[in-house]
């Protein structure tokens, strides 16, 4: 009898081992299949271009990652604004970000500000060109995403940047004395404080209530955000020639993206080099067309010729790139202009 119970218990025990060896495959299967998840986080709202466009990435690789990872979008700073997103990236708090790189950069490694140096660059390509072909501008870029532990995956650009007001017609420098205007970058001081223009430190979430209550009056900012944003609610008159090229991207966290198997990071570097040339090939356009309906909505655009262009140009050559060649180390800046002398 004791010897049929032991059989029995032995059968009992060898079928439960069996059951748990059965379970413990499936979990691991199910874990090893689980899909991937990563954070996207963006300011813009989702008018804006670069938010559509970081959408069409995110679509276009969980399409192609076929279950194995999904880009889950979090827009309008859900998450994080654009002076907290880098940090963001960094720490690992979201796996991709939507970075405007004129904000971001700078306080990492002030060399970037060239990107924002008045009509320095005369294109995305030729911007682009200076940080991932110069041997300077490869080290600027290579500091950069080394400080940050990040990963470029997409150029996503907000938009070449003019001046924009409420108050009055921009006909010309001396029209912008006494303006209210927003700063949002410290590269942006030399000339608000040239023009005789008073500045208020806003971020960009910041703006529309500010604009509302008179706190300011006047913006620089590509034309695809003040309908994004509905800032063109308040704002009426905008001033060419455009200043520079505001370039973004999404960039990832290089820990988590050097996790992912090598199926999945050639998904994610294949779907940012098509929608950010996508992008890149669109923006331009997207912003003649906003600044084409802001004057169909009564809105006058200006663009600075014969002396006014003269004595604009002459403003920034006597006042403000000295100014901002200060916040720029000289063996930066001279690369820099000499790269785009000869590209």
């Amino acid at each position: 009898m004791r010897e049929e119970k032991m059989i029995k218990l032995k059968s009992i025990t060898k079928a439960s081992m069996s059951i748990v060896l059965v379970v413990s495959f499936l979990v691991s299967s199910t874990a090893a299949f689980a899909e991937i998840v990563g954070r996207l986080s963006v300011h813009w709202s989702p008018k804006h271009h670069s938010a559509k466009h970081a959408q069409i990435f995110a679509d276009e690789v969980n399409k192609r990652a076929n279950g194995k990872l999904k880009i889950e979008v979090y827009p309008s700073k859900q998450l994080f604004g654009i002076r907290e997103v880098m940090g963001a990236v960094t720490s690992g708090a979201v796996e991709l970000g939507g970075i405007v790189g004129v904000v971001s950069f700078p306080p990492i490694n002030k060399n970037f500000n060239v990107a924002s140096f008045p009509g320095l660059f005369n294109s995305w390509e030729q911007q682009r060109g200076f940080f991932q072909n110069s041997p300077k501008g490869k080290e600027i870029w290579g500091e950069l995403t080394k400080k940050t532990n990040s990963t470029l995956v997409m150029y996503n650009p907000v938009g070449p940047v003019m001046s924009i007001s409420s108050a009055r017609e921009l006909t010309g420098i001396d029209a912008m004395k006494g303006l209210k205007a927003r700063r949002l970058l410290k590269s942006e001081e030399p000339m608000w404080d040239a023009l005789g223009a008073n500045r208020v430190s806003l971020k960009t979430g910041e703006v529309y209530n500010a604009l509302q209550s008179g706190m300011i009056d006047t913006i620089n900012s590509p034309p695809g955000s003040i309908k994004a944003y509905s800032w063109w609610e308040f704002l009426k008159y905008a001033q060419k020639p455009y200043q520079y090229y505001a370039d973004a991207y999404i960039m990832a966290n290089s820990t988590w993206f050097n996790s992912l198997p090598a199926d999945l990071q050639k998904i994610i570097m294949d779907v940012g080099k098509e929608v950010g040339t996508l992008s890149t090939d669109r923006i331009m356009d997207h912003g003649e067309t906003v600044l084409k309906e802001f004057q169909d909505r009564g809105g006058v655009v200006t663009t600075l010729s014969g002396a006014e262009k003269a004595k604009f140009d002459k403003l920034m050559k006597d006042k403000v790139m000295p100014a901002m060649a200060k916040m720029i180390d000289a063996d930066a800046l001279k690369a820099a202009q000499e790269y785009a002398k000869n590209n």
